[in-house]
């Protein structure tokens, strides 16, 4: 894809640019009002809730019987077995980020050097190498 940029004349890169860029901003703004209007929905539900007098009794009740949960994991968790199999468990969380991290850019080193975004796995299935952007504020 990148060659079939630099192939193209500059005015239609351009004028790619500013429609590509065009596109971004429309989606953008169409996902900040969407975004708005669900968060209106959200309110006008939780208005019709805070109204409901069964609801907010059993959501009392929910409330009470959720702390005493929480109680109760505390204290299953406090025994040593429990203390161990959670440090385990954040140890292998970590290890999995960092592995993730490290097959993203094997992956995007595969794609740059190969000239492909596929690749076969020891099982002899062909896998397709894909990228997720999204877009953030700049810093």
């Amino acid at each position: 894809m990148v060659d079939k940029v630099r192939i193209m004349p500059e005015e239609n890169q351009a004028q790619n640019i500013v429609n590509i860029e065009s596109l971004i901003n429309s989606a953008s703004s169409r996902l900040n009002d969407l975004t708005y209007e669900v968060k209106e929905h959200k309110a006008m539900l939780d208005e019709i809730l805070e109204n409901d007098q069964e609801y907010q009794e059993v959501e009392k009740e929910a409330k009470k019987q959720a702390k005493l949960k929480t109680i109760a994991r505390q204290k299953a968790l406090n025994v040593p077995a429990a203390q161990s199999t959670m440090e385990k468990l954040k140890e292998t969380q970590i290890q999995l980020r960092e592995i993730k991290t490290a097959l993203s850019d094997y992956l995007a080193q595969y794609v740059s050097v190969s000239g492909t975004n596929q690749i076969e796995g020891p099982d002899g299935v062909v896998r397709k190498i894909i990228y997720t952007a999204k877009l953030v504020k700049a810093k």
